[in-house]
This record gives C-alpha cells, structure tokens and sequence, in this order.
C-alpha cells in the first residue's frame, strides 16, 4: 500500500490543475463562412469611392439633425437601460474573477461563561481568540476559470448591446426626423394646392354664374378643395406626432420640444453598391450574439466539471488564551491546515441534467446567432437594391411630374377658353398633386433605405 507524501499531493494537484480543462472545456462550433461580395452590388466602376465617418448622419449635411444626434446619446432612457446593463456584467465578471483567489478571514473574539456544578458554582471563565482563517478552492477541473470566461464573454456581449442600442436609437432618430420634414414639405405642397383650389372654385363659380358653367363643376371644384384641406390636416397632424416621437427618443417631454419647420429634405446620400460582406463583422448585434454562443459553451465547461470532485485547502492561525494581555504570544498560538476533497456520490442526476440543458442551450444560442447572420445578410441585400433602384424611380418620377404640371397648365388655359369642362382640370389637377406626393414618397423612401444600409452596416461601409 503506498503512502503519498505531501510533495507527492501537491505535485498531482498542480497537473491536475494544468490539465483539468482539458476534461470539461467544450468549444463552441466555427461559423459559417460569409460570402464574398453581397448579391446586389453593383461592378466597382459603378461604386462611389468616398469614404464614412464614425458620426456617418453627417453624410445628410443637416445641422439641426448633427445636433439631434449629439443630444440623443446623452439623453435617450433606452440607451441608459443598456448602460446600467453593462455595470451589472462587469460586477458579475470581476466576482468570477475574484472567485478563483484564496479567500482570507480574519476575527477577534472575547467570550466570558461560567459552569453549574452540582457542589457550587464556579468562578466565571474569560476567553480571548484572534483568529485568520484561509481557505482556496483549486479550480481542478477548470469549473471557476471557464465561468470567468463565461462572465468575460457575457460582458462583451454586453458592452455589444450598448453599442447596437446607440446605432439603433441613432438610425431611429434620422429616420424619424427625415419622416418629419417630408410631412413638412407635404404639408407645404397641399397647402400650396389649396390655395390652388380656392382659385379654381373663384373661377369656376363665377363661370357658374355667367352661366358658361354647370352646377357639376362648382361641386367638383368643391369637392376637390375639401378634400385637399382634409389631407393638409391630416399632414399637420402627422408632423405634430413624429415630434413628439423625436422627443421622447431624445428623452425629454414632448410639451418642452418642438422644430422650426424648414419644408426641406435632405438629399440622398450616393450609396458605393460594392461592398464586402465582412462588413457584417463590425456590426455590434452580430458581435453580442457572438458572445453569448462563448458564454453558452463555457457554461457546458462549468456544469460538466461539477461532476468531477473539489479539491479545497484550508489553513487558520491565531491565538488565545483568558485574557487579552500578553495574547499575541508564542504560547498562545494556534495554527492548522487541511486538504479537503469533496463528491457528490447521489443527487438524483441533477448535475447530468444541467449538462444536458446547458448544452441544449448551448444549440438555441448557436442557431439564433446563425439566423441573425442571415437576417443581416438579406437586411443589407434588401436595402442595396432599394438604395440602387430608388433613384432610377426617383429620376421617372419627376419627369412624369414635370408632365403633369405641363398638362396642367394646358387644360387649366383650355379651361379659361371654354374649350373643355372643369372634369377636364379636375384630373388634371389630381395628376399634378398624385405626382408630385408620390416623388416626395420615394426621396422618403430613398432616404430610409441609406439610413436603414447604414444601419446594417455598423455605420460605414468602409472597413477600416
């Protein structure tokens, strides 16, 4: 029978502590690799070469949105709750970090007691102990440096979260302020055609009453400015909303928040169609989730070195005696230390099944990183071929403006002359009005679908 020494047990206790890892330590599966160029770009010749800053809404070259922007990172509430998230990760890393130190106790105690007897009772007892307790649990198994690398992981994802919280809310509010000033500019095109009406109702009216017109175009004319003022409204109302949107995203009340209306919208900003994919790995949703599959199998670490036993050292010193005079002396000390090994021999396959789970967990966190790869991958693909084929719209659309306004003019004339019915301007002036909101609508839409790419791509599509 062999009798280990103590440099024996604490050799075997270092390898085991070098190799434990090895037993539990599962890593997490290689991503699939991304495509080298997106499906909708476009061939270089046809990318525009200019670069993007860190603050990319600058692009628009819209003052009052820069100072938006700067305002809304300071203010917003969504943005604070991700902030709060993140000191609470790092509290959690620095006590898995701590949990791999020996811990140190030290106490001072004085009691005083005295014992009944049967014969009488005796004189009281005083005791004074000043005591140091260590104790050190080695991580064997790798059980607590895989949780600090399940906590380490879980951080980063974390600061991950604020920093796509930031971009998200950032967006939000280009994109809430580019729908308000496209309500603006609505609201000053109808406010334009109503006055527009209002003349065509003077004219035909007192055509009405020179009797060269019918009743029919007086209510036609009517018709036609009612529901125009009904629009205006409808586009004051929508204006007032996207404020009170913009400031609560600002984090203010909306009763202490309003815009000078300026009736402009910024211009498109030209999109470089040729991008790399790899952009992708700068976007902070992307990098969280890439965290969380870290965290999840390091915690398969965890819950399989808990099948395996403990491994703990102890030691205490100290001294005590009746009185607290002369006690820190050699005759008054006490000292011990000990090697505790501990296992689970029955506990109802608990720890089998908290493997079992974390690996199930392990699986979900992988394929909802994967999905969110995917999504990203159509997201950016969606809003190229929006960004690309927008302004070819865009470019139609105001030439069939430009006819509309045209025809306008002509039947507006024929009008005067008697040569045509009021039904006749009526349409002509419904085309006019359809045309041009529908041109507004796409340089909305144009202006999403770069602010939304943007989005998607952290923020610039240049990796440097």
């Amino acid at each position: 029978m062999l009798n280990p020494t103590p440099k024996t047990l604490l050799a075997f206790a270092v390898m085991l502590v070098l190799s434990g890892c090895a037993f539990t330590r599962v890593d997490p599966p290689t991503p699939d690799p991304a495509p080298a160029q997106f499906k909708e770009a476009l061939p270089a010749s046809q990318a525009a070469a200019h670069a993007v800053p860190d603050a990319w809404w600058t692009l628009f070259q819209d003052q009052v949105l820069d100072e938006l922007e700067r305002r809304v990172v300071i203010g917003n509430e969504t943005l604070k709750v991700s902030m709060a998230q993140l000191t609470a990760a790092r509290a959690t890393l620095d006590a898995s970090q701590s949990a791999v130190y020996p811990t140190l106790n030290a106490g001072l105690n004085g009691t005083r007691a005295y014992t009944a007897t049967s014969n009488a009772a005796e004189n009281p007892s005083n005791n004074v102990a000043l005591s140091a307790n260590a104790t050190w649990e080695l991580d064997l198994w790798g059980r607590l440096s895989m949780a600090t690398q399940g906590a380490q992981a879980t951080f980063n994802a974390s600061e991950a979260d604020l920093a796509s919280a930031r971009l998200s809310v950032q967006a939000s509010l280009a994109q809430g302020y580019f729908s308000l000033r496209a309500a603006e500019v609505q609201q000053e095109l109808l406010q334009r055609n109503v006055l527009a009406y209002q003349r065509s109702l003077e004219l035909t009216q007192v055509r009405y009453n020179a009797g060269v017109a019918g009743l029919t175009d007086v209510l036609q004319a009517k018709t036609q400015l009612n529901s125009t003022q009904t629009q205006l409204a409808d586009a004051t109302a929508q204006r007032a909303q996207l404020e009170h949107a913009l400031a609560v995203l600002l984090g203010v009340p909306p009763s202490s928040f309003s815009l000078p209306p300026t009736a402009t919208l910024p211009a498109a900003v030209a999109v470089p169609a040729s991008l790399p994919s790899t952009l992708l790995a700068r976007r902070p949703d992307i990098a969280a989730a890439s965290e969380r599959v870290k965290a999840a199998y390091a915690q398969i670490g965890v819950t399989d070195a808990a099948l395996f036993p403990t491994l703990s050292l102890s030691a205490s010193a100290g001294y005590g005696q009746n009185s607290i005079a002369n006690l820190l002396s050699a005759p008054n000390l006490l000292w011990n230390a000990g090697v505790g090994l501990t296992q689970s021999i029955l506990d109802g396959g608990v720890r089998k099944q908290a493997s079992a789970q974390a690996r199930a967990i392990a699986e979900q966190v992988t394929s909802s990183y994967r999905q969110l790869v995917l999504t990203a991958l159509q997201e950016v693909e969606d809003n190229l071929v929006l960004a690309n084929r927008l302004q070819d719209e865009v470019n139609s659309q105001t030439d069939a403006l430009q006819s509309a306004q045209r025809n306008l003019d002509i039947v507006t004339a024929q009008y005067r002359a008697g040569t045509v019915s009021y039904i006749n301007v009526s349409a002509a002036q419904s085309s006019a009005l359809n045309a041009e909101v529908t041109l507004l609508t796409l340089r909305n839409r144009q202006l999403a679908a770069v602010n939304t790419l943007l989005k998607n791509i952290a923020g610039r599509w240049n990796e440097s």
